[in-house]
């Protein structure tokens, strides 16, 4: 009897220790799939779109391609001021779906127009353009604006510094907003 129940208690031990190997297995195995995940700011370049839509510190993502519902995920809420009169608002998640050149049902990013805050609720890449629908008008920018992300508080111009090239297309360049 007591030999039987040695033999039971080493089957039992033989296969924790086997379903600990595996599970552990599966883990690292996950692990080094999830590193090799493209980033927020890769997935949209593989859309067509700048970084620069995103601001710094991106904390993850989740993205489902046949759907392209795409979910960005920051710390806390983010906002900053860009082209000298736009100040933008991130919540801590940005939503929308992602097809190439479009960024449909985008929630999570408001824009301050004069007075008050509106939602940004789309946006399209039209050649070297992006346009910024906020519902029934928009606004259109030159792709160049978006190539680096931008970081909260202080956008862009971070150091106090900016560079010339931006500085020469900002120069007298103060695009409205137009209905569409």
């Amino acid at each position: 009897m007591a030999s039987f129940i040695i033999q039971r208690l080493n089957f039992s031990s033989n296969f924790l220790f086997l379903l600990l190997l595996v599970s552990q297995s599966f883990v690292l195995e996950t692990i080094a799939i999830e590193s090799n995940k493209p980033t927020a700011y890769e997935v949209l370049k593989n859309f067509d779109f700048p970084i620069g839509l995103l601001p710094k510190g991106v904390t993850g993502y989740d993205f489902d391609p046949p759907s392209g519902k795409f979910s960005a995920f920051l710390n806390g809420s983010c906002s900053f001021s860009l082209e000298g009169s736009y100040r933008l608002k991130y919540t801590n998640t940005i939503k929308g779906y992602l097809s190439k050149g479009k960024i449909a049902s985008l929630e999570g990013v408001t824009v301050k127009l004069w007075f008050m805050w509106v939602n940004i609720v789309e946006v399209s890449r039209r050649g070297d353009d992006l346009e910024f629908s906020v519902g029934i008008a928009g606004a259109g920018f030159p792709i160049d604006n978006f190539e680096e992300c931008p970081q909260c508080g202080c956008g862009v111009n971070c150091n106090g510094k900016i560079n010339l090239q931006q500085q020469a297309r900002k120069f007298g360049e103060n695009p409205l907003v137009s209905s569409y």
